[in-house]
């Protein structure tokens, strides 16, 4: 019996040594040997062929030359609530390894403060953003919508994606804080979904529709004057569109306006990129390096010039400082921003 105990612990030990060995050499394994050969998956909190999926794409037929042991990208679509169920998979359920990263709604990282979202998004390993941009309350010109005023004496149906995404944001600020006449008809899967129901008619226009994506995939639209553009929201006037108002310029008061300029603040971070708390910080450098090595890369400007896409890049501490201090803002502007979007 005790040459058999002492056998189990010969062997359990030797176990142990073994793991203890893999783990040493895992952990002592640089970017460069970690990512040789894999596949790295890129989620995407939206259906095929909006204006995530189209950057986000573009960003995975570049990006590998800059990662340390140049492994594969695999894009991969998780369209659910408005982009929250790709960032809670990020934050929550998405292995640690290094071996995943995404993209998701630019206003979800701001949830917490403006919805008390019951999670922590400057927890996320931030990458980078490829652009800042602008959003646009946009009617489609049949309707007859030529102005925000418009909406005083007619309802204006404005269609939505999800809790916390930019056209259901957008739309309940115009209701609760200008106390203009819309409705919020919610729930299209992605944007390509709520592109159709505005070419059918199904809804009024659409408010924090993103310029960048319009004037790249919507051609057409714009030759043919089929929108109507109401209202901008950003922290300042688009270059390419100097004559439409800011939503901020509709506040009454000092509070008001500050809280208004805070729902827009993710327009700053419009198409950001994250890894999972928790990755190995070398791992997550050696991405955010690649990231950014990226956004000066010829060949990936050159597409994104081609496509009529922005590339204004915020580097991954850029975007985490703006979140910090997003999340340490004043009370009152915060419950200002709150009463706005209707908590």
């Amino acid at each position: 019996m005790r040459m058999a105990a002492h056998g189990i612990r010969s062997i359990a030990l030797a176990t142990a040594i073994a793991v203890a060995g893999m783990t040493s050499h895992a952990t002592a394994q640089t970017p460069e040997e970690f990512y040789r050969g894999k596949n790295l998956n890129l989620v995407i909190g939206y259906s095929v062929g909006g204006g995530y999926d189209i950057y986000a794409r573009m960003l995975a037929r570049h990006i590998g030359r800059y990662i340390p042991g140049r492994p594969n990208i695999i894009p991969q679509n998780m369209p659910g609530a408005g982009s929250l169920k790709s960032l809670e998979y990020l934050l929550s359920i998405a292995p640690k390894d290094g071996m995943t990263f995404g993209t998701f709604g630019r206003s979800l990282p701001l949830s917490p403060v403006l919805e008390g979202a019951k999670y922590d998004a400057t927890k996320l390993e931030w990458l980078g953003s490829i652009t800042s941009d602008t959003s646009a309350c946009v009617a489609w010109a049949d309707k007859g919508f030529k102005s925000l005023n418009d909406f005083k004496t007619r309802q204006f149906t404005g269609g939505g994606l999800a809790k916390g995404s930019d056209p259901d944001i957008f739309t309940a600020v115009l209701k609760n804080a200008l106390g203009l006449n819309v409705k919020l008809v919610t729930g299209y899967p992605g944007t390509k979904d709520l592109v159709i129901a505005l070419e059918r008619g199904e809804v009024d226009g659409v408010c924090g529709y993103t310029w960048s994506t319009i004037k790249s995939s919507h051609t057409n639209w714009l030759e043919g004057k089929k929108l109507v553009f109401l209202a901008q929201m950003a922290l300042k006037r688009d270059k390419e569109l100097p004559d439409i108002p800011l939503l901020s310029e509709f506040a009454t008061n000092d509070t008001q306006r500050e809280a208004l300029l805070l729902t827009m603040l993710s327009q700053s971070i419009a198409r950001p990129y994250a890894m999972p708390p928790g990755t190995p910080k070398d791992r997550a450098d050696a991405m955010r390096a690649a990231f950014m090595a990226t956004m000066k890369d010829k060949d990936f400007l050159a597409e994104a010039k081609g496509a009529r896409l922005e590339v204004e890049p915020y580097s991954g501490e850029q975007v985490a400082d703006l979140l910090r201090k997003a999340y340490a803002s004043p009370a009152n502007v915060v419950a200002e921003a709150r009463r706005a979007i209707g908590e």
